[in-house]
């Protein structure tokens, strides 16, 4: 009875939109509200439990996140799995016809709108980036930790450790307990600019805004394993 009325409800929230039959209008009145896209670049980037979606979108309450996923299952964009380990969501065939949208829509905020790096930083968000690319099939260890340190935030927030496995890699704020591989000393803002492909490894470490400490291959080979953002090589553009 309640997925009854919740679908009857989603579907007059969608329906009262902009009054418009345009198909821009009424893809907009999907996937145009407030943190709908990110929710859905969660999705395409492989998250499907909704602490996973929430890593990537730190600043959106569980309240609104909840909200947004019920009313894109009741769109049709994604759907809801319920498993023996918990809720997963996946995209349907519909929401996976949105990745190459969003992946260009990227692609023109990287060129065109792009982060000046004063406001928008946030460790939370790096280090699940990071943890999604970065290139484990370098590591030779069954188990290698990497410790991070920005010299610009608190006690809190300073220190974060990539715990990589043969199969995934996991993010610690807390410390894992295992014997750090190599540590790495910055500020959040360079940590973000060679991420994002405004600097390189080699120019951070040459004017020391970024040093480590511990194995001599790894420390030697950051810009190897560390990789970069999905849109790392897109240039700005020149204004005219």
């Amino acid at each position: 009875m309640y997925c009854l009325f919740f679908r009857k409800r989603v579907r007059i929230e969608i329906m009262k939109g902009y009054g418009q039959f345009c198909p821009v209008a009424k893809a907009a009145e999907v996937v145009a509200e407030r943190w709908t896209m990110l929710v859905i670049r969660e999705l395409i980037s492989g998250s499907q439990s909704f602490n996973d979606i929430r890593r990537g979108v730190p600043l959106m309450s569980p309240t609104l996140l909840s909200s947004r996923l019920k009313m894109l299952e009741g769109a049709g964009v994604i759907k809801r799995m319920d498993l023996k380990k918990g809720v997963a969501y996946s995209l349907t065939k519909a929401g996976k016809e949105l990745k190459p949208i969003i992946l260009q829509m990227a692609v023109w905020g990287q060129r065109w709108v792009r982060s000046d790096m004063s406001e928008e930083l946030d460790p939370k968000i790096l280090m699940w980036d990071m943890k999604r690319r970065l290139d484990i099939s370098f590591f030779q260890k069954k188990r290698t930790t990497l410790c991070f340190q920005f010299s610009d935030y608190g006690l809190e927030l300073r220190t974060w450790w990539l715990v990589s496995g043969k199969k995934e890699t996991d993010v610690c704020m807390k410390d894992p307990g295992y014997e750090v591989d190599l540590y790495l000393f910055t500020d959040l803002k360079t940590m973000t600019q060679i991420w994002m492909g405004d600097i390189k490894v080699s120019k951070a470490l040459r004017e020391e805004t970024l040093e480590w400490s511990g194995d001599a291959t790894l420390g030697k080979n950051i810009s190897k394993w560390l990789g970069r953002n999905l849109f790392a090589d897109v240039k700005p553009a020149k204004q005219s």
